[in-house]
């Protein structure tokens, strides 16, 4: 398993906001993630549900920038700032780290969001 290939694949396809195609082909379907509010899903099928709620709650796309990704053993670490107004009139700009866990088959098992 090439895990930079599968980091470089799977940022770039956040980068182009193509999220929810990006949990499809590379999580886990046991994948597990946290975020810094204290949201927790234990299972891709949660992950997409609550991906797709967040996702339809965007007005525009403001932009999504990858600043640069750290790979070491079956561990990733990668950059982004998000930028997106919001349908209830607020704006979201996140700059954070996306911590991955990938497995021996090449899939994210856990997935964790940090402020940066």
């Amino acid at each position: 398993m090439d895990i930079q290939a599968k980091v470089r694949q799977m940022d770039a396809m956040v980068s182009r906001g193509e999220i929810l195609d990006a949990i499809d082909q590379f999580f886990s379907s046991s994948a597990i993630t946290s975020d810094y509010g204290g949201v927790i899903t234990s299972d891709k099928k949660s992950m997409v549900e609550k991906m797709q709620s967040f996702l339809g709650s965007i007005a525009q796309v403001k932009g999504i920038t990858h600043h640069r990704s750290i790979i070491e053993g079956n561990h990733s670490a990668s950059e982004f700032t998000f930028d997106f107004d919001m349908k209830d009139g607020s704006k979201i700009h996140w700059h954070e780290i996306i911590r991955r866990v990938w497995s021996q088959d090449g899939l994210v098992i856990r997935e964790g969001y940090f402020l940066a």
